[in-house]
């Protein structure tokens, strides 16, 4: 184990991690992605008797040349929008605590699934000394299936790495003031020259089941829509809340975002604005499924203009907040 006094000067580790991309918009590389994201327990816990068979039989089959078909709508020729903005953060907020922080950090990006991997950014920060580490899962709302499935990923690969031997784990940051201050400001900049009829607040769904267990993430996500309404002095009739990315036969959260948009133009709403607080980088789930598919959805029954409201990304306030939230984190290791 490594000699803590010899390592004074070492920096201190964070990890900002997310879900992940597939390497390509192509069916070869989202069947390598969707095998390894939909042969995680948390994602998916039916039997592996029962599921795998399926996942690899029938489902890992078909399913990619759709999901690459959705890809290659958002993909850029930077490559994938979620990785590009997941680097863009990163390099901004290192530059933000190199510049102010006043004690050294290193961050590194680690997707849980796909790459660049967590055990390939714990490796990093083994190699470079590190033995301090702060994981700040970038989901604001805790849930089992993201945060939960990180913890799962970094102690997994801590079996195998020295000398990190301190690590911390942010749980969840849906109430923090400044996340909810970075939300508002973007909102209300968004808001400078037109305002919507009808403000929907989306987050991605989990099944009902796992809230029945005891996940708290629909309590969380529906503090952090209700706070963030107060903010923007909302009416309870100028803003609603739904889930989205439903999948499979299960019963997902409810009400469901497309749903929402459905009932919403049939019932003469004009124009509404799309927020997904939930994802911090836009990504598939917010450029396409809400973005144009939501689009779609909300003016064939009627409405006339949605517009989806982006991430935070690489905005200042956005690496404001995480820059906080990385200090108060860290404020204990002097």
């Amino acid at each position: 184990m490594q000699n803590r006094t010899a390592s004074v000067s070492a920096p201190i580790g964070v990890l900002l991690a997310n879900v992940g991309t597939p390497d390509a918009p192509t069916p070869a590389a989202l069947r390598r992605y969707l095998a390894e994201f939909l042969s995680d327990p948390r994602i998916v816990d039916y039997p592996a008797w029962l599921w795998k068979p399926f996942l690899h039989g029938i489902l890992l089959r078909f399913r990619p040349r759709r999901s690459a078909r959705l890809y290659a709508r958002v993909w850029t020729e930077a490559g994938s929008p979620l990785l590009t903005g997941m680097t863009a953060i990163r390099e901004r907020l290192q530059e933000r605590l190199d510049a102010t922080a006043g004690r050294a950090f290193r961050v590194e990006i680690g997707m849980r699934y796909g790459s660049p991997g967590i055990w390939k950014a714990l490796k990093s920060f083994a190699d470079a000394g590190v033995y301090r580490l702060l994981v700040l899962p970038l989901f604001p709302q805790y849930s089992g299936t993201t945060t939960g499935s990180v913890y799962d990923a970094v102690f997994a690969a801590l079996h195998s790495l020295q000398p990190l031997t301190e690590v911390r784990m942010l749980r969840s940051y849906h109430a923090h003031s400044a996340y909810l201050g970075a939300l508002t400001n973007a909102i209300r900049c968004h808001w400078q020259h037109a305002r919507p009829d009808r403000l929907v607040i989306s987050f991605h769904g989990i099944p009902q089941r796992y809230a029945r267990a005891g996940d708290p993430y629909p309590a969380q996500c529906r503090e952090t829509a209700e706070r963030l309404a107060i903010a923007l002095g909302l009416e309870p009739s100028q803003w609603v809340m739904g889930f989205q990315s439903r999948f499979g036969p299960e019963k997902w959260l409810e009400p469901a975002t497309d749903n929402t948009l459905t009932d919403l133009g049939r019932s003469g709403v004009g124009a509404v604005d799309v927020v997904c607080p939930g994802f911090a980088v836009d990504c598939l789930e917010t450029l396409d499924e809400i973005g144009h598919e939501g689009r779609l959805r909300f003016t064939e029954n009627g409405g006339k203009i949605l517009r989806y409201l982006p991430a935070l990304n690489a905005n200042d306030d956005h690496i404001a907040l995480l820059q906080t939230l990385v200090e108060e984190q860290a404020k204990e290791w002097h």
